[in-house]
């Protein structure tokens, strides 16, 4: 008789693809090619950031150094991007992190990240179309602002100012055209990117005939203080030195996000297995080339501390008195930030379609509509709950909260690629019986036998040289990737709060970031040490678990950097989330799980992408 389920066996279960539907069974329509897909991960991403940030960093953070800031950050974003590649090979389904997490890991912690997903497309859409009406606000003079704030004022204090039917109205409109149409509003966006890229270029080119060097060698005895306001810092190349160009780069780092947005669209991709992966790091390739391009032209056409920071281009080709170009570029922000808002609006119901098929939301949000083939319901839904975030709250009140879903759905999925790297591929499954590949927390092999002490010392150092996982080894690395994710913690810590400390060769500091150092590379050793997968044919992370292991630090340490109020409203709308959860989505599962269990569901096992 089988054992009676519980809620810890429903909460760690992993999720099965079956073998007939991991890429050619949808209920949605594929219909998106490999350009389609480049030009939605460069358009969600390539939006308000390359017209802004670039000046932003270069006047207060890193000077001239702002173009390495944007490459060490491109190649934190690529240790990223290559871990989504991968999956999104491998698992060709809509969801994105949250499929793969649920593939890997187990259904809570699948829920925790489609949950920080939605935060993530809901506070980015909300934001790019309140960054849209406050660009078109300073084109306009203010009049939307004004005329806003004189018939819908808000006098809340942790709302914005005014009720902002502009950007209201803006989310309902898009929304409503993603709900009835993929391939239109894909076209609109290919049309807005390539756009956008063409802008740019322009203001390469342009910029570059407008070049002084002299601006990348400034001395600040020169410079007249009575007309500069801001800290010049000690001039040259590195005026607030390397840690300056690296705290640029930890900003930079934000404007790489969205590229993600690819992975949600496994299900409405011709050939996802080639065409993920490839537009996934050819997006990447574009954002980088773009952002290096302008913030390299940006600081030669006008020095560092004179830097507009919330309009650097049009300034600077103003100072140099070309006043068409600053147009156009004008223009070209806007358009860009279009097709931000769709890159940024596109993958929401697609997350919330996949969550509500697995029974962890509202069923009503994944009904899919037989005419369009996408969620409708959710679609619109998401459109309504965003367009009044967006009609809110103010602008600095929403990108304050942007960053934790993606951070820390980018940790999951390296931490997911390790592991399907190491997965025993036979753990739990049982065809038969329709039982999911479960956590049994007990200590036993796959043969039932239970595990000794010495057997996990033996399996830690691999004495015996296997050299296909088993359970015991899978649990071996799930524990060591825990042990390193604290280990990164706690060098992140010292690096935030002990840094002056380091700086002045405070003994304690001295010995406990080298020993933590030591103790997270022996973990990773420990990690190769345990048997692997077999070679399977689709796209891979070279380097596996350094390059994971390495993503992985990041990101906790840029999460280390956000402000304590950005953690409570975090806490806030995690507490909502798990409401849902344990009311809702838990029991539904318990519900579907005793259904299997009982034989009344049989579930095909599928080694497809092990």
């Amino acid at each position: 008789m089988a054992p009676q389920p519980t809620y810890w066996k429903v909460l760690t279960r992993r999720k099965i693809l079956q073998a007939e539907g991991v890429e050619g069974d949808t209920k949605l329509n594929r219909v998106l090619g490999l350009f389609d897909l480049t030009t939605l991960g460069v358009g969600s991403t390539l939006g308000a950031g390359v017209y802004v940030l670039a000046g932003q960093i270069a006047r207060d953070q890193a000077g001239p150094s702002v173009m390495l800031s944007f490459a060490i950050a491109a190649l934190a974003s690529l240790l990223a991007g290559i871990c989504y590649a991968e999956f999104g090979a491998r698992v060709p389904k809509a969801g994105s992190a949250y499929v793969y997490s649920y593939v890997c890991i187990g259904e809570f912690v699948a829920f925790v990240i489609g949950w920080n997903l939605m935060l993530e497309y809901i506070i980015g859409t909300a934001s790019v179309c309140r960054g849209i009406s406050l660009y078109l606000d300073t084109l306009i003079n203010d009049a939307l602002k004004n005329t806003f704030a004189e018939i819908a004022p808000i006098n809340v204090s942790f709302l914005g100012s005014y009720f902002d039917f502009f950007a209201f109205g803006l989310v309902i409109i898009f929304g409503v055209a993603l709900a009835f149409g993929v391939e239109t509003s894909a076209f609109a966006n290919n049309f807005c990117t390539s756009l956008n890229i063409f802008i740019l270029m322009f203001v390469i080119v342009a910029g570059a005939i407008k070049a002084n060097f002299a601006n990348w060698s400034i001395d600040p005895q020169t410079v007249n203080a009575t007309i500069v306001t801001n800290d010049i810092g000690s001039g040259g190349f590195f005026p607030f030195g390397f840690a300056g160009t690296l705290k640029g780069a930890a900003t930079c780092f934000f404007g790489f996000v969205g590229f993600d947005c690819i992975a949600t669209t496994g299900e409405e991709v011709r050939n996802p297995r080639r065409n993920i992966p490839r537009s996934i790091l050819l997006s990447l390739l574009i954002i980088f080339l773009c952002y290096f391009g302008v913030s390299t032209v940006l600081t030669l056409m006008v020095p560092y501390y004179e830097q507009d920071a919330n309009a650097p281009l049009p300034f600077a080709f103003k100072q140099v008195g070309w006043t068409f170009a600053m147009w156009v570029v004008a223009i070209g922000g806007l358009i860009g930030l279009f097709a931000s808002l769709f890159g940024a609006l596109f993958p929401l119901p697609r997350v919330m379609y996949s969550m509500a098929e697995d029974g962890l939301l509202f069923r009503f949000l994944g009904k899919i509509s037989p005419r369009f083939r996408v969620p409708v319901h959710g679609s619109i839904f998401a459109a309504l709950f965003t367009s009044l975030m967006a009609g809110l709250f103010s602008l600095q009140q929403l990108v304050s909260l942007l960053s934790i879903g993606t951070l820390l759905a980018y940790s999951v999925v390296a931490i997911s690629v390790t592991i399907l790297r190491y997965m025993d591929s036979s753990d739990g499954a049982d065809c038969e019986s329709g039982n999911q590949p479960l956590s049994e927390n007990s200590m036993l092999t796959s043969s039932g036998t239970r595990i000794t002490f010495k057997d996990v010392l033996l399996q830690l150092f691999n004495i015996k040289r296997l050299d296909t996982p088993n359970s015991l080894s899978t649990k071996i690395v799930g524990c060591l990737l825990t042990v390193f994710c604290l280990l990164s913690l706690g060098i992140g810590v010292i690096l935030k709060e002990a840094y002056d400390a380091l700086l002045h060769n405070q003994l304690w500091a001295l010995i406990l970031l080298p020993v933590l150092v030591l103790l997270a590379l022996l973990v990773l050793v420990a990690i190769c040490l345990q048997p692997r997968e077999p070679v399977v044919k689709t796209f891979r992370v070279p380097l596996v678990p350094l390059i994971p292991a390495v993503s992985v630090f990041i990101n906790i340490y840029l999460m280390l950097q956000l402000d304590v109020m950005t953690w409570i409203r975090f806490g806030i709308w995690m507490l909502i989330g798990l409401s849902i959860y344990f009311l809702y989505g838990l029991p539904n599962s318990l519900r579907q799980f005793k259904r299997q269990r009982n034989g009344w569901q049989k579930l095909k096992y599928s080694n497809s992408f092990y």
